[in-house]
């Protein structure tokens, strides 16, 4: 499960629809381009917490997956506490797996 997640979202990456970082995450959720929003399990409390205050505020999907360093890797960073996917298509795809694997 974890391997198609990893591999939906490093493909959204390569594709330039996934953003991240506090500022551009932030951004794309204001701005109401972001369609999905993961947060890594080891980020900061108050972060996890920021993320998911303006995700509920505007109705942006957001789940808790991953720790920062392998969350980076996929998406080709070294290391982020938060990613941003702004393509409604992955995002489906993204929400349906990620939903699967809670279950």
């Amino acid at each position: 499960m974890q391997d198609r997640i990893s591999g939906i979202l490093s493909i959204a990456a390569k594709a330039g629809k996934v953003v991240s970082g506090g500022f551009s995450v932030e951004n794309a959720i204001k701005r109401k381009k972001a369609e999905l929003v993961i947060v890594a399990e080891d980020s900061a409390e108050n972060k996890k917490k920021h993320y998911k205050n303006m995700c509920e505020y505007r109705k942006i999907p957001v789940f808790i997956y991953g720790e920062k360093q392998s969350l980076g890797k996929v998406i080709g960073k070294d290391e982020t506490s938060g990613a941003a996917v702004v393509d409604k298509g992955f995002a489906d795809r993204l929400i349906s797996v990620l939903k699967e694997a809670a279950d």
